[in-house]
């Protein structure tokens, strides 16, 4: 009778130099990962992630923004920008932290390069303290 595997994960062996195991263990202490086999998955799934960026695959993601918003002008540039890319955008969060300063969220779905070219346009205009676009793989 074949065994099956509900979970779907396989298990396989991998050889390192010493060296790089001793960096592994660094990363999964570093981390917190709970397993060496966590940070091993999390390390391919960020390569297959870059990957799918290179090769601007459909992605999703999230750009992030600090600004201040009495800023003259930005929040109808910020405005004006995510309507020219509005198929692009899933949704926006918009939060008081203080009383001048406000971070966005901008929930993104699109091609890899598109969103980056959103991004840098966002992050990129006069007024915004910080900005980061984080990217992920929808398969």
């Amino acid at each position: 009778m074949k065994k099956t595997n509900p979970t779907g994960l396989k298990r396989f062996g991998v050889s390192l130099e010493e060296d790089i195991l001793s960096d592994l263990d660094e990363l999964v202490i570093k981390s917190k990962f709970p397993n060496r086999s966590q940070a091993i998955r999390s390390l391919i799934k960020s390569s297959i992630i870059t990957e799918k960026w290179d090769n601007n695959k459909i992605v999703a993601g999230a750009i992030v923004i600090v600004y201040d918003h009495h800023k003259r002008e930005l929040n109808n540039k910020l405005m004006h920008i995510q309507h020219d890319y509005h198929s692009l955008i899933l949704s926006t969060q918009h939060v008081h932290v203080e009383h001048d300063l406000c971070l966005e969220t901008i929930a993104v779905k699109g091609k890899a390069k598109q969103l980056a070219s959103l991004a840098d346009k966002i992050i990129g205009t006069k007024g915004v303290k910080h900005g980061k676009l984080v990217m992920t793989d929808i398969e």
